[in-house]
């Protein structure tokens, strides 16, 4: 496939980088010949340095010929417009635009993005999509990771394995003999930075990241399983009042949560407007890193703290801090592609990654076949995936046990007529379910075949 993206910073970089890897025919454009060097040393890319909004820039990285166009400069106004002269001028068939401002996000507008107005196929809104995964995470405390699939009704989750977790050294398949109706499937660990699938008679060990699939009643008992029963947070300090931090405390309000939520937003202008906006929220105004303000938001009481401002190294610092004065649990913000690989090591419990986010959006939009969702884990090495069995799937009517599955991929859960199930080697697929996988990167291609749509199909 052939794909333009508008803009070479953190997001665009991260985006080039997935689809290089995977031999996409990729073209990178913006205004910094500097950024430009820097992807086209580093990915096998093309770079072109100019405006993303220009036709001339455009047709000069190969819009005119693209399959794709994918714009995510750091405006949402140029994202908007390269997308419409890639469809006006060079009928380019899709279109996604990063698009952050909240004006141009509400239910009022939203009949804007169509081909008659502007025409953009898929609209990514970072902050968003990243708060409603703080909020899912605030709502199970001890997940390292939590992604949900088939209409919520099967949940990935990443778990870390420490010292008290008591199936440590247990064969995977002693636990389905421990616990016979636990509805959950370790479908892959992160050992020592290698991701990998497990096998019924490897162990889990200290330290490893285990990601698991259950159904969404038994997440909590899964996590306790696991050694992780933290109680769920009553007392919740942000810090950062920006576009995610003020998502995250208006939805909580939304809600009705019982939990006193707290804000510290250094910018005077900024922690006053919010707290015109919010009714039930303390926003106070001063430097997360400075401990007298931690103090006044009774830091000692907390349960946790969340980390949302735009710096990475704020965000580290103030969550360590937070901790050290007393507070539960953290989760941080992390923007930075090398950071989340020693995370724990640096006092960080959780953390979210903006820029997966967005990757996995756009990796929904190039696989093919029915992949209802796609989340890219641990910058790439892994992807989990939803997908739907058509007539034309190699799965159909047949069982687990005689499909040949790389060993780089595990079926999580099938999602049958509103009814999650823990899959088994007997278990025989069927139209319409939609299954829920974990592949490592080297076998993600597999993923596409099995569940290809055929032209004759159509």
């Amino acid at each position: 496939m052939k794909v333009v993206i508008c803009g070479a910073g953190k997001v665009g970089y991260g985006i080039a980088e997935q689809l290089a890897a995977e031999q996409h025919d990729v073209s990178v454009l913006d205004t910094s010949a500097e950024l430009i060097k820097q992807i086209q040393d580093q990915l096998d890319v093309r770079g072109f340095v100019g405006h993303g909004a220009h036709p001339d820039v455009l047709r000069d990285a190969g819009c005119d010929t693209a399959d794709m166009i994918i714009a995510v400069t750091l405006h949402d106004e140029i994202n908007m417009i390269a997308c419409q002269i890639a469809h006006q001028l060079f009928q380019t068939p899709t279109k996604i635009a990063r698009v952050r401002a909240q004006s141009y996000l509400s239910e009022s507008v939203k009949h804007l993005y169509s081909k008659e107005g502007i025409p953009i196929d898929v609209v990514i809104s970072p902050e968003i999509e990243v708060g409603e995964m703080i909020l899912r995470r605030l709502s199970l405390p001890g997940a390292m990771e939590t992604i949900r699939f088939a209409d919520d009704e099967v949940v990935l989750v990443g778990i870390h394995c420490d010292e008290n977790c008591p199936v440590l050294n247990t064969p995977l398949r002693q636990l389905t003999e421990l616990f016979p109706d636990l509805s959950a499937v370790v479908v892959g660990v992160l050992r020592e930075g290698v991701m990998l699938v497990p096998r019924s008679a490897d162990t889990l060990r200290e330290g490893d990241l285990a990601y698991i699939c259950a159904k969404r009643g038994q997440v909590k008992r899964t996590l306790g399983i696991f050694g992780h029963e933290e109680p769920e947070a009553r007392r919740i300090l942000i810090a950062g009042g920006g576009n995610i931090g003020l998502y995250v405390a208006r939805r909580l309000e939304q809600q009705g949560s019982r939990s006193n939520v707290v804000i510290v937003e250094q910018k005077r202008d900024r922690a006053m407007k919010i707290a015109e906006e919010l009714t039930g929220t303390v926003v106070l105004n001063g430097n997360a890193l400075d401990q007298g303000i931690l103090r006044e938001a009774d830091v000692s009481d907390t349960d946790i703290m969340v980390a949302l401002t735009n710096d990475d190294e704020v965000n580290i610092l103030s969550s360590v801090m937070a901790k050290q004065l007393g507070c539960q649990r953290n989760l941080t913000l992390l923007n930075n592609a090398s950071y989340p690989g020693f995370a724990r090591s640096l006092g960080i419990d959780s953390f979210v990654n903006p820029r997966q986010v967005t990757v996995s959006k756009v990796l929904q939009q190039l696989r093919r076949g029915r992949i209802r969702q796609v989340h890219t884990l641990q910058n790439g090495m892994a992807e989990i995936f939803e997908a739907e069995i058509l007539e034309t799937s190699p799965l159909l009517g047949r069982t687990l046990r005689e499909v040949e599955i790389a060993d780089g991929v595990r079926v999580g859960a099938i999602y049958r007529r509103g009814e999650a199930i823990t899959p088994k080697g007997d278990d025989v697929f069927q139209l319409n379910d939609r299954v829920v996988v974990f592949a490592l990167a080297k076998d993600v291609q597999q993923i596409g075949r099995l569940f290809r749509v055929s032209l004759e199909f159509f």
